[in-house]
């Protein structure tokens, strides 16, 4: 199951709003076949594992399976993964964790046990495999997706001087990592001040990996239309609540898809990104648009970057949050750190996500 679980991690990046599946089947205490969900519309981990025991010649027949997801029982853009392994006439299924997903959750592993497939569930491996499809869990959960915010800020909590300068408030080191944060995502969303501020690509440069959708709040539609986030790979959405039709069609000849919503409300944001096949949602500022989503109660996980420097008057991330008592405070558990250079990379899970 291990080997499935780091197989599964190969998808990053490129089967949503499918989950990260991997697949290894063992026959005689031997490997025989492996794959992984590779891109969505693709064979999920099942079929590519037992087109790899195939290509080696093996036989499936009586082959233990371990799966990081329960078997599909649907069809959907390919048919269900149950039907095929009752159809190889495998022996037993060993899954990490059940499927959320209401068109599954129990159904696949009703179809092989009542073919007399004897169905393993190690619970032990329960809480990695939610964990590795975390997006997948909550927009099956709670209906959104699971929402990371990223931030660079100095020791007294600036993003940057007075006048607006950033650049560069921390170093290549934790750039880098941040650009691995960032492949690790569908999406990345900022406001349009930021993008008028930087004209950020927001794109992976650094590290190996797929470019996120681009996310703009734009109340207004102030955005440039040569700005860098606009580009004809069909990945750029910006949200408004202008109905303004001149400004609308010029973004949408620029290569933005442009979606209109009566009020820009986080929860009308990221009902919109599910529809789009988001699954987990980084948000990377600025100020006013971190600060809403803190306040919504919405956002599941901090990666803040400090660098070893103090702005004194600039700009503070935390807007319009106002606390009674320390204890009110939004808190981090599962909190992990990391030097990257000179900087200090602190993370983890926000107090208000709700459990996997």
């Amino acid at each position: 199951m291990k080997r499935a679980l780091n197989l599964a991690l190969n998808g990053r990046g490129g089967t949503s709003p499918n989950p990260m599946v991997g697949c290894v089947i063992v026959k005689d205490n031997k490997i025989i076949g492996e794959g992984w969900h590779r891109w969505c519309g693709n064979p999920h981990a099942e079929i590519e594992a037992l087109n790899d025991a195939y290509s080696r010649g093996n036989d499936v027949k009586g082959a233990t399976v371990y799966v990081t997801l329960e078997p599909c029982s649907h069809f959907g853009k390919t048919p269900p993964c149950a039907n095929r392994l009752v159809k190889e006439e495998v022996a037993e299924v060993v899954i990490a964790m059940r499927d959320p997903n209401p068109k599954v959750n129990g159904h696949g592993i009703e179809i092989l046990r009542e073919a007399g497939i004897k169905v393993t569930e190690l619970n032990e491996f329960e809480s990695q495999a939610k964990e590795l499809n975390r997006g997948f869990v909550f927009v099956h959960k709670f209906q959104r997706p699971f929402v990371t915010l990223k931030a660079a800020l100095s020791l007294d909590g600036r993003l940057c001087l007075a006048n607006g300068s950033s650049k560069w408030l921390t170093g290549i080191e934790a750039r880098t990592k941040a650009h691995e944060i960032r492949a690790m995502n569908d999406a990345v969303l900022v406001g349009v001040g930021t993008v008028l501020a930087d004209n950020p690509e927001l794109t992976v440069r650094h590290v190996e990996g797929i470019n996120p959708k681009r996310v703009v709040l734009d109340s207004n539609l102030r955005t440039p239309t040569d700005a860098k986030i606009i580009s004809n790979d069909g990945k750029c959405l910006i949200f408004t609540t202008c109905n303004d039709k001149n400004k609308i069609s010029k973004l949408q000849d620029a290569g933005a898809e442009v979606i209109t919503l009566a009020e820009l409300s986080v929860k009308n944001i990221l009902d919109s990104l599910v529809a789009h096949g988001v699954l987990n949602l980084m948000v990377e500022g600025g100020a006013s648009v971190l600060s809403s989503f803190l306040k919504s109660g919405m956002a599941d996980y901090v990666n803040f970057f400090y660098a070893p420097k103090i702005l004194g008057d600039g700009k503070n991330f935390n807007l319009n949050l106002n606390f009674n008592s320390v204890s009110e405070a939004f808190a981090l558990r599962d909190i992990k750190t990391q030097t990257c250079g000179k900087d200090i990379l602190i993370e983890g899970r926000l107090s208000c996500s709700p459990d996997l």
